[in-house]
């Protein structure tokens, strides 16, 4: 039994990451066919990369609406998370399953919804209104890594810094944020990979300037630029697995900070 589970658990994982091993194969392959026989070794793809001035557009739009959602959906899931963890208050369960609802809603559902709600109250469509959809989905990841972090604090600490003079706000700021920083930095690395990854949201509220990913999909109608797509979704897929690695470590480094059981994470 014990055995037929590893060999599940090998062709599982191989049938989910074998299309994405490819992408490094075609983009060092020397043809502009996405086929086998390979003909050669060539760097050229990755040249021509820097060679798009449309594409350096969509990577500073791609790489700003990021940073701002990623920002925001972490500001909001400190405050989210320290009311579930520290307070009780009438509805509790209910609000904070309504604010995870988008973890389990389709995308595509979220945005449409997003696109009519814009579209009657009359506003245009901008890297703004990606970002407001970013920061919907974004911060119930946010939510759960912070309620770990929160919920593995001591709160005989910042009693004890309140006792001491401190005020409520001070003691957060000088007890509470520093103990729960990497979950904090954890946050904002999965957020931001989650919002630099996102396609159907932006796809939807993008205005003239597209993302990276929409970028990429209008792309995929001329097959002689598929290599530089290839080659883009490299750099794309390492950049990805580095910063989940990275927040898998401050996420690690959190719980043992605060004496947690570490139960699984993300790697």
């Amino acid at each position: 039994m014990k055995r037929s589970l590893h060999v599940y658990a090998v062709l599982y994982l191989a049938f989910l990451y074998a299309p994405i091993a490819l992408l490094p194969v075609f983009a060092f392959n020397d043809g502009t066919v996405i086929a086998f026989p390979l003909r050669g070794f060539t760097f050229e793809w990755f040249r021509q990369l820097t060679e798009i001035p449309a594409l350096h557009a969509a990577v500073l739009n791609s790489l700003t609406i990021a940073v701002a959602s990623a920002v925001l959906a972490t500001c909001l899931g400190i405050l989210a998370a320290r009311a579930a963890t520290r307070f009780e208050f009438p509805g509790k369960k209910g609000i904070m399953g309504l604010i995870m609802l988008p973890l389990v809603l389709p995308e595509i559902i979220v945005a449409v919804s997003l696109l009519v709600v814009l579209l009657q109250l009359g506003l245009s469509l901008g890297a703004w209104t990606v970002i407001l959809g970013h920061v919907l989905i974004a911060t119930p990841f946010s939510i759960a890594i912070l309620n770990s972090a929160f919920q593995g604090l001591d709160t005989s600490l910042e009693e004890a810094a309140i006792d001491l003079g401190e005020t409520k706000l001070s003691s957060f700021r000088l007890i509470t944020l520093p103990l729960v920083m990497p979950g904090i930095i954890s946050s904002l690395l999965i957020a931001f990979t989650i919002s630099l990854d996102e396609f159907i949201i932006a796809f939807f509220l993008t205005g003239t300037d597209p993302t990276l990913p929409v970028y990429l999909w209008g792309q995929l109608r001329f097959p002689q630029k598929l290599p530089v797509v290839m080659a883009l979704g490299t750099i794309l897929v390492v950049a990805s697995v580095l910063l989940l690695t990275i927040a898998e470590y401050f996420r690690r480094r959190g719980a043992a900070r605060t004496g947690q059981k570490d139960a699984g994470g993300f790697l």
